[in-house]
């Protein structure tokens, strides 16, 4: 065709051509919104989940569209009296599905690349150079690749710390086996029932816990393997061709999330060594209790400061004097140098005797069990803790408004009297059976006798109480 034949067809071609693919309608079909467009330009549009009308972007349902007989008509009329055939556009992956046109800008509301006649869609959006939106997507796909470096060098020090806490376990394990045999070696052939019984169940403690700290190992390593796996993955995008990043990223940075939670040491562990080891000739004993000691209360390891050592039945405390290489659990002290005892109370009447001597300072009393305890605070009862103290020669009940206690004579044991019914706990010269303070809550949950024995030497020491049986 020459160019005044295409002059004097111009007006009627462009009434002849689909406004996506900019050619002779093929097919053409029409919108309940009166707008035609080739068929296939028509069903492309809804795979690519645009819903809308291309021209006025009305909604439409799908199924809608209907074919456009005379205006397929008129275009094979049109074709044939300009001997023209039928030229199909297919739209390249570097051109706009919409318009045809190269993808030369990037729209930072939408995260996606448009094209110039794009523009005019994205109205009050930032748009910039490909160059420049490369530049921005790199930047923020980076930032999640140091965020998911960090998490996997978090994972591995806590992968490191469980792997010690199974050793940890073993050790624990170790120990109370230890003391479980020397009991009942003590108490001979009568208990050895008893003992195999214990042991099993200490047997079985152990199995679970390792199993448990062994298959969060596995969780923390296949964790640590995914992260890697998604590091990779999106340094694999972010060397791709600009173009091709940019039309990747959003399906990129659904990728890159990470909801889980990081590694942490679940609540309850370790070994409950109270369990197995506390009070533990008392509990097995019926006919021997002149050869047993009970303790109404026993020490629990898993809450000892790091700086605090233990004995091995669990009722004597002192300084370590070298940092204990312990596991960093949920229910310890650190930096603070607490431990409390392994059983809490809900209800009933309870009492208990420490062997102060002449420890220069010292803070005893009762506590909840949700406490603070990976970072000092104010010892108060608004904190949790209803205690008595001493320090430099002062007796102080330790409440919100300190308040000193007269002692005319330091007393060498203390005893703790708790009333859960009346929620009241009272502090007594032991000695010389001498009322010194009582404090009043109303309790709520349990509540735990709890030991700050202070940095020295002498150890304060839980005394045994006195056993009564009863039988009918």
């Amino acid at each position: 065709m020459d160019e005044e034949m295409f002059e004097d067809t111009l007006p009627l071609r462009q009434d002849l051509t689909c406004p996506v693919c900019q050619g002779i309608f093929r097919d053409p079909v029409l919108l309940p919104c009166s707008h035609s467009f080739c068929r296939e330009c028509q069903q492309k549009s809804w795979e690519f989940n645009n819903r809308t009308c291309p021209v006025c972007r009305v909604p439409y349902q799908e199924g809608s569209a209907i074919s456009n007989r005379a205006l397929n008509d008129a275009c094979e009329s049109f074709l044939k009296q300009n001997n023209l055939r039928p030229v199909q556009v297919q739209p390249s992956e570097e051109l706009c599905n919409l318009h045809l046109k190269p993808l030369g800008l990037y729209c930072e509301k939408d995260e996606e690349p448009v094209c110039v006649d794009c523009a005019s869609q994205h109205i009050g959006h930032r748009l910039w150079s490909l160059k420049e939106g490369t530049s921005m997507c790199k930047a923020e796909l980076g930032f999640k690749v140091q965020i998911f470096e960090k998490k996997v060098e978090l994972h591995k020090k806590m992968n490191k710390k469980f792997s010690n806490a199974v050793e940890y376990i073993k050790h624990q394990a170790s120990e109370a086996e230890k003391l479980i045999k020397a009991e009942f070696e003590r108490l001979h052939m009568v208990l050895h029932q008893e003992e195999a019984k214990r042991l099993e169940a200490l047997s079985i403690d152990e199995t679970q816990k390792i199993e448990t700290m062994q298959r969060i190992i596995k969780e923390t390593e296949k964790e640590m393997k995914e992260l890697r796996t998604l590091i990779d993955t999106i340094k694999k995008e972010m060397g791709n061709e600009d173009l091709a990043l940019l039309k990747n990223f959003q399906n990129v940075k659904r990728q890159a999330q990470w909801v889980e939670p990081d590694p942490a040491f679940l609540y309850d562990s370790l070994i409950n060594m109270g369990k197995h080891v506390g009070s533990l000739g008392f509990n097995i004993w019926k006919d021997m209790k002149d050869h047993i000691k009970y303790y109404p209360v026993v020490l629990d390891p898993n809450t000892a400061s790091p700086w605090l050592s233990l004995s091995p039945d669990l009722t004597t405390m002192k300084e370590s004097s070298e940092r204990m290489t312990v596991p960093d659990n949920r229910e310890r002290f650190d930096p603070i140098v607490f431990v409390m005892a392994t059983e809490g109370y809900k209800t009933g009447k309870h009492k208990w005797d420490v062997i102060v001597g002449d420890n220069p300072k010292w803070i005893l009393g009762v506590c909840k069990e949700v406490l603070t305890r990976k970072k000092k605070f104010t010892v108060s009862s608004s904190r949790g803790v209803w205690a008595l103290g001493l320090s430099k020669g002062v007796y102080t009940v330790l409440t919100d408004e300190r308040k000193e206690v007269m002692v005319p004579q330091g007393p060498e044991k203390i005893r703790i009297k708790l009333n859960m019914d009346k929620g009241e706990v009272s502090f007594w010269d032991a000695g010389r059976e001498k009322h010194l303070v009582t404090l009043t809550h109303k309790f709520e949950g349990r509540i735990f006798p709890i030991f700050g024995p202070g940095l020295h030497a002498t150890p304060m020491v839980l005394a045994p109480g006195k056993i009564a049986v009863h039988t009918s």
